[in-house]
């Protein structure tokens, strides 16, 4: 009896042995693959519906030691690439398909073997882009003023096209006896890079970027005087906005004609105005100094107080609902500004001033909300772990991918520039340690 049914248990033992097998050997091939330093994928045309797009010159570029180009070639006649080099796989690459003389990238992340590319047909039409949202950050350190700005640009061109011209086709204005510290952009993939700028004279320059269908932006910061803790310029609109947003510290104050307080992000005050009309510019008052350290972290202000480059996925699930589906925006170009210069100075030590905060007083309705805040915050310390584990649990849904995105993201920015050394390693060892959570359970 026992014999008999063991043909059919041995084949089932059979059967598991073979998938297991063939498991194995897939891993093995992939990793033999990612040990060969080989990348392939399809250039599509994104504005002739997908079609493959033949002839298209694409380049593998290295980030590391600068942005060099270390293998090319051409799309043949469906589309298709084939690239070696023995450095796929030991970093983080890009591969660029230049179209038309417009570059489109896409990652490459080590262990990816396949990696397609959608290039788009040039315009130089201006109304193939509009700007949705600006945002205008604010942080005092000693006698400078740091303004950190993001415009939020949408291309909702159909039939879909990428907006550029070689002369500059995103111009902005920076305030007089303002200094430009940087300008970066980003397109749909989130990845960003630091852009050259073109002098005009008397405060405008100009960049070029191919700004891609869907959402895109300009980071822009720049460095004002802020002699005795204040200072008035004005800001210039060179396009127009659906909405503006002031953006400061709680022991800052902030006035603009038209522009209404709109409550507080992350500890952050903020100030909106509807419908900025191009060439509609508005004068700025700001004074007031930075929070003392301890003020600002119990402020719940963003990481970068305490260090920390937080990035979207941080900060974007703890806040009100009050900007509706305005507030990832605000918060996102709140980190992103910070990354490329604002959360420099936020970082520096300020020394406590006696009085400071009698010169400024808080609302009492703030300083309450400040007490909650802390007082929530305590009872964190016991069980660190798991309060990130749920944070990162809710923010990833339980996906490892996009914290392996993350991960990216963090080594392309160091890569393009918008990341010291030192955040860099922060982020990194913060990010694989709520990685290890995630794994650990």
């Amino acid at each position: 009896m026992t014999w008999r049914k063991s043909p059919p248990l041995k084949r089932r033992a059979t059967a598991i042995c073979s998938r297991l097998f063939s498991l194995a050997a897939l891993l093995l091939l992939v990793s033999v693959a990612a040990q060969a330093g080989t990348v392939s994928g399809v250039v599509h045309n994104g504005t002739n519906s997908n079609k493959a797009a033949a002839g298209v010159d694409v380049l593998l570029i290295q980030l590391q030691g600068g942005m060099s180009v270390v293998a090319s070639t051409k799309t043949d006649a469906e589309g298709r690439y084939h690239l070696d080099n023995p450095g796929i796989g030991q970093g983080p690459m890009l591969i660029r398909a230049v179209y038309r003389g417009v570059f489109f990238h896409q990652p490459l992340t080590p262990g990816t073997a396949t990696v397609d590319v959608t290039v788009y047909e040039p315009t130089t039409n201006p109304s193939a882009i509009q700007i949705p949202l600006r945002l205008l950050v604010f942080q005092p350190n000693a006698d400078k003023l740091m303004v950190g700005e993001e415009f939020s640009v949408q291309n909702n061109s159909n039939p879909p096209s990428a907006y550029f011209k070689q002369d500059g086709n995103f111009e902005f204005t920076i305030p007089k006896g303002a200094d430009l510290d940087q300008v970066s952009t980003f397109g749909p993939s989130g990845m960003p890079v630091r852009q050259g700028t073109i002098d005009k004279g008397k405060g405008r320059y100009a960049i070029s970027y191919a700004f891609q269908p869907g959402q895109n932006g300009v980071r822009i910061s720049y460095i004002l005087p802020y002699t005795g803790n204040q200072a008035q310029f004005r800001e210039s609109s060179t396009y127009d906005s659906q909405r503006v947003l002031l953006v400061a510290p709680p022991t800052m104050q902030v006035a603009s004609v038209g522009f209404n307080a709109a409550g507080t992000e992350q500890g952050f005050n903020v100030f909106s105005k509807e419908s900025v009309k191009v060439g509609m510019g508005f004068d700025v008052t700001v004074s007031g100094t930075a929070p003392p350290p301890a003020e600002a972290s119990a402020s719940g202000a963003p990481d970068q107080a305490n260090g920390h480059d937080a990035g979207p996925e941080s900060t974007i699930e703890t806040a009100p609902a009050r900007l509706d589906d305005q507030k990832w925006i605000l918060l996102g170009g709140l980190a992103a500004i910070f990354a490329v210069g604002v959360g420099l100075l936020l970082r520096q030590p300020v020394p406590e001033i006696a009085g400071a905060p009698a010169q400024l007083p808080a609302p009492k309705s703030r300083k309450a909300q400040r007490a909650a805040q802390a007082k929530a915050a305590a009872p964190s310390d016991s069980r660190p772990d798991s309060r990130q584990v749920e944070k990162v649990t809710q923010e990833v849904n339980s996906n490892l991918d996009s914290l392996k995105d993350t991960l990216l993201r963090l080594e392309l920015r160091r890569q393009a520039g918008t990341i010291t050394d030192e955040e860099y390693a922060l982020e990194r060892g913060r990010a694989e340690q709520l990685l290890r959570d995630l794994v650990q359970g």
